[in-house]
């Protein structure tokens, strides 16, 4: 197979998706170096087959980095293209990987997961209320006197801290010590939350609504990956508000949401 970089000269996958894992077995196939990029262990494990299994330079390093940070490695690692497939509502990252690539003229893609589009056969959604984000929520009277259910990332859960007297508040969470601290910090007691990692199967997700009682469910777009449509469908067929916010508004200077493209994007530069 064709080596379409130099020997020294690696593709940067911005990772920790499970989409990222397939972008790099498409580009492993290719015999392209890759260095990955992830924020947690957990996400690091997510290629560890992948790294035994082929022949191709994989390196997948841990930890977060500032714009200065990120020039060093893009110089030390002499990264030729970059293709970000972060999360969907990790804006910082992207946004400082834009300002990067352009400062230093590399190609930059942006692989953006699918987001929900109703269809014909879909269950009536006129219980979904979608929103352009937490500020738009938190400054309405959305929450008040419900039962909700937070299914936003822990990270997310510290805004939610006043409404803990207005509300009955439960959270989902990862099931990791630091997801946990994250949302006892933010107000949440041990029979307010759960831990559980997604995928979610459509009778857990059901059972979990109907044993909290749950009136409102607050996700985020994440699209059918992050289990958006499910949502959607467990809502509508329990007649339960579903409130979605918005992923965050990021103009990206090229973006894809088909792994094909990024390949062919890795062969013309």
């Amino acid at each position: 197979m064709a080596q379409f970089l130099g020997m020294n000269s690696q593709v940067w996958l911005i990772g920790g998706t499970s989409e990222s894992v397939a972008i790099a077995q498409a580009l492993a196939k290719l015999n392209i170096p890759l260095v990955i990029t992830v924020t947690t262990a957990s996400a690091q494990a997510l290629y560890t087959a992948l790294c035994k299994n082929v022949s191709t330079a994989i390196k997948v390093i841990v930890g977060s980095m500032n714009p200065l940070a990120m020039q060093s490695f893009c110089q030390q690692q002499q990264i030729k293209i970059v293709i970000d497939a972060s999360h969907p509502y990790a804006a910082t990252v992207s946004r400082q990987a834009i300002a990067l690539t352009t400062q230093l003229g590399i190609p930059y893609l942006r692989y953006e997961r699918a987001s929900h589009h109703t269809s014909s056969g879909e269950p009536d959604s006129s219980q979904v209320i979608e929103l352009s984000s937490f500020t738009e929520l938190l400054a309405g009277d959305y929450l008040d006197a419900h039962r909700v259910l937070l299914t936003v990332g822990c990270q997310a859960l510290s805004q939610f801290q006043p409404w803990h007297s207005k509300a009955t508040l439960f959270a989902r969470v990862l099931p990791k010590i630091k997801s946990l601290e994250t949302a006892i910090a933010a107000g949440f007691t041990g029979d307010r939350l759960i831990a559980i990692r997604p995928p979610i199967s459509l009778a857990m997700e059901t059972a979990l609504w109907q044993q909290w009682q749950i009136s409102l469910v607050v996700t985020k777009a994440s699209g059918k990956a992050g289990g958006e449509d499910l949502k959607r469908q467990v809502a509508a067929s329990l007649g339960i508000p579903l409130i979605v916010i918005a992923r965050p508004q990021i103009v990206y200077p090229r973006q894809t949401s088909e792994i094909w493209e990024i390949v062919a994007f890795c062969r013309q530069c």
